[in-house]
């Protein structure tokens, strides 16, 4: 006997005809479409099965390939999978988190339905136009276009993606909501207590504390174990024989670890690329030393006002300031030059990016437009960029565009850097640590002063040492007295 599939309106029907002798094809009609078979191929081979003799679904799979991010970016590593095979999702429920040289993006779904495959494991390389998950979606709904279906075996159609660089519906970092899935946590009933309602891990805690009665165990501590009294330890040695002194048994050094080989990926692999061509660049270097005692009393009169609007105010935002009104004057600084060397071009758009450091790796974001911000509306920036590079979510277009660069060393350590130019831009400052030290005053003096050096790298290919001088004195001067930076404010 022959099973045979009937495919009818959508629906699947499963006829078995005992003898079939008086005809030699039997045809088969799906919708519109007629396709004739023989007998013979409705024999079962181990290489291709056409029918199958077990109930079928009436659920359509759809193949859910990575769309196209942009930037020119053909490949992202998967960083966090926030679904697993089995789990129902809505339209817009989050997918995934993958990672490319500039950005993370957060994949979301179009569909309603049920994850039936996930085509990648963690930290695996996701190619664009290439399937993402497979997901079984109600056929009776109609809600996927014929192209999207996939039969069995599933075949590559084109379909849509829908992903979302920012604004997830719920703020959480991937850690957050990994913990949230392995808890069976829906994250739309916990209340978020961080910064925005960003549910952090704490909340995700308190949250099943609260739901299971337990008491979360408090972390581990090293055990101290007391010393025992002299008289258990301390051997009494006989009046008519020497004291020995106990020599320790030297025991060999066993080694067993395995060395361990990575592929480059995500901000490293960025890392590569401009680092690499940064080669390229005949760097020149000028260092100084500026006074920021002025600055640091500034800091501390502003510091409560600024906390009364949420900003938490730091020294960069007048640096990243002086930075662009000294810029108004050597435009030069914020130019770039064409691969041909033919010729310049000069940013209207002081775009300042600030070097930060993250687990990712190193990233630059930049300010927008610092030429027509205050110093307050730079801070506030600064806050936004630091929290999403954190939480490993800055978007594209906080990582591009940049014309001039700033990199705050100091934060972790060190006096003078030599910092390496990112193209296209033509120049780099490193910041210091600042340290409070002896200097003289006019009048001979030794006072307390608060000293931070600078390094500036810039493209000696267009600007020479003078220009570079001058620049950093006039940025020298706008953070030693600033003040002084009202009378350019525009």
């Amino acid at each position: 006997s022959y099973v045979i599939v009937a495919l009818i309106s959508s629906c699947v029907v499963l006829v078995c005809i005992h003898r079939v002798r008086s005809c030699s094809s039997i045809r088969f009609i799906k919708s519109k479409y007629v396709c004739v078979c023989d007998k013979s191929a409705l024999k079962f081979s181990h290489q291709q099965r056409l029918f199958r003799t077990s109930a079928v679904s009436c659920g359509q799979i759809v193949q859910f390939k990575l769309s196209d991010i942009g930037e020119g970016i053909t490949e992202v590593t998967v960083k966090e999978w926030y679904i697993k095979e089995g789990d129902s999702v809505s339209q817009f429920d989050s997918i995934c988190e993958v990672q490319s040289d500039k950005a993370s993006v957060t994949i979301t779904s179009r569909y309603d339905g049920v994850i039936r495959k996930l085509h990648y494991n963690l930290d695996e390389i996701a190619y664009v136009g290439k399937p993402l998950v497979d997901i079984e979606i109600d056929a009776s709904k109609g809600v996927a276009p014929e192209e999207d279906v996939v039969e069995t075996p599933p075949m590559s159609h084109e379909e849509h993606t829908h992903q979302e660089i920012k604004g997830h519906k719920t703020l959480a970092t991937p850690a957050v909501r990994r913990l949230a899935m392995e808890n069976n946590i829906k994250l739309s009933e916990v209340v978020g207590t961080g910064k925005d309602n960003r549910i952090l891990k704490e909340d995700i805690l308190n949250y099943l504390a609260k739901q299971t009665g337990a008491i979360l165990p408090p972390s581990p501590k090293a055990e101290i174990i007391p010393p025992l009294p002299k008289s258990e330890h301390v051997a009494v040695a006989p009046k008519d024989k020497a004291r020995k002194i106990p020599v320790p048994v030297s025991r060999p050094i066993v080694f067993s670890g395995k060395d361990k080989t990575e592929p480059v990926t995500g901000f490293q692999k960025a890392m590569v690329k401009t680092m690499s061509a940064a080669l390229k660049i005949p760097h020149f270097g000028y260092c100084d030393e500026v006074d920021l005692t002025q600055l640091v009393q500034l800091r501390e009169e502003l510091k409560p006002l600024a906390q009364i609007r949420g900003v938490k105010l730091s020294f960069m935002p007048f640096f990243i300031k002086a930075a662009s009104l000294g810029l108004l004057q050597y435009p030069i600084l914020n130019a770039s030059l064409d691969e041909s060397c033919q010729n310049v071009t000069y940013k209207a758009s002081h775009n300042i990016g600030v070097a930060m450091d993250t687990e990712q790796g190193l990233i630059v974001p930049n300010v927008k437009n610092v030429q027509v911000c205050s110093v307050f509306e730079i801070a506030s920036e600064l806050n936004r960029l630091q929290s999403l590079g954190s939480a490993g979510q800055l978007g594209t277009n906080d990582l591009t565009g940049g014309t001039f660069t700033l990199s705050n060393i100091g934060t972790i350590g060190g006096t003078y850097a030599k910092p390496v130019i990112l193209l296209p831009e033509v120049a780099i400052g490193a910041l210091g640590k600042i340290q409070i030290l002896p200097r003289f005053n006019g009048k001979g003096e030794v006072f307390k002063a608060h000293i931070m050096n600078v390094s500036w790298s810039a493209d000696h290919r267009i600007i020479d040492g003078a220009t570079m001088a001058r620049f950093s004195n006039l940025w020298k001067s706008y953070v030693e007295n600033p003040a002084s930076m009202l009378l350019d404010l525009k």
